[in-house]
């Protein structure tokens, strides 16, 4: 589906975020957790709405337990924005969609 989020896994998280040309939006998140079932169709959404200038990414912590670890990951849901390769922008915890796309908009194309 265009504009859908990518998942990515420990394997894949250097190519697909931090190699990528355009900023990322990634979702850390679990099966298991609440919050993230209620963030999941905000950041659907974000992920069709800014196609071409902000590629989204989801990361399932339980299957892919390095990239949390290294970037800090300690709750969830953690949304975190990399550009050039950097952790830019950190969203803890459920947060409605204006403050995502606040912490998003200053690093879009």
């Amino acid at each position: 589906m265009a504009g859908a989020a990518v998942a990515v896994t420990d394997t894949t998280f250097q190519k697909e975020v931090l190699s990528s040309s355009q900023p990322v939006l990634v979702d850390f998140w679990a099966a298991w957790c609440g919050p993230c079932k209620a963030v999941a169709p905000i950041v659907e959404e974000i992920a069709r709405e800014t196609q071409g200038k902000l590629k989204v990414a989801k990361i399932d912590v339980d299957e892919n337990p390095n990239m949390p670890q290294q970037f800090g990951v300690m709750s969830l849901p953690t949304l975190i924005v990399f550009k050039g390769g950097r952790a830019v922008e950190r969203l803890i915890g459920y947060q409605p969609k204006a403050r995502m796309m606040q912490a998003i908009n200053p690093y879009l194309a």
